[in-house]
C-alpha cells in the first residue's frame, strides 16, 4: 500500500476538492512526534464530528503510523456514533483499535506505543469534549486540552 499510487505514469494530480465545512462539523488533528517541526509521526489522530443534541453523529477517526497507510479506525467510530461522548462510550471506542489496527514496530515506536498513543488521543478528545461543554455553561468560549509530551 504505502507510495502505491492508482494513477497510471501519463497521469498527474491537477487538484484536490475538499467540501467546505459547517459551523456544526468539528475537526481535530494532533500529532505525535519526537520534534516539533520537520518530523515523521509516530502516531497522528485525525477526528471529525459533529454533535447533535448531546450526541455524536458523522464520527470519522483516522490515524497515522498505525498502518502501513493513514487507515479510518471504523470500528472505533462506531462505538462513538449515535453515543453521548461519555466516558463508557469513549472506553469502548479505545478498546475497538485493537480490532481496527495491529501496527508496526520501527524507529518511530514499539506497537505497544502507537496502540497506547492512539487510545490517549482519543482520550484527549473526550476530555476536550468535556471542558467544551463545561465552557459553554460557564463562559461560552471553548477550551483546549494541552499535553505537552510534543502532541501538537
Amino acid at each position: 500500500d504505502y507510495k502505491r499510487t492508482a494513477l497510471r505514469e501519463d497521469e498527474a494530480i491537477r487538484a484536490v476538492f475538499l467540501p467546505r465545512s459547517t459551523a456544526e462539523q468539528n475537526l481535530k488533528v494532533w500529532k505525535l512526534s519526537k520534534r516539533r517541526e520537520d518530523d515523521i509521526s509516530a502516531v497522528l489522530g485525525a477526528f471529525a464530528w459533529r454533535l447533535e443534541d448531546g450526541v455524536m453523529r458523522d464520527v470519522r477517526l483516522a490515524f497515522g503510523g498505525m498502518a502501513a497507510i493513514p487507515k479510518r479506525a471504523a470500528r472505533a467510530e462506531a462505538a462513538l456514533e449515535g453515543q453521548a461522548p461519555d466516558t463508557v462510550v469513549f472506553q469502548a471506542a479505545r478498546d475497538a483499535l485493537s480490532e481496527d489496527f495491529q501496527p508496526m514496530s520501527d524507529v518511530r515506536g514499539s506497537a505497544r506505543y502507537r496502540q497506547l498513543s492512539a487510545a490517549n488521543l482519543l482520550e484527549r478528545l473526550r476530555l476536550m469534549l468535556l471542558n467544551d461543554t463545561q465552557a459553554s455553561i460557564e463562559t461560552d468560549k471553548p477550551r483546549e486540552v494541552m499535553l505537552h509530551a510534543y502532541a501538537h
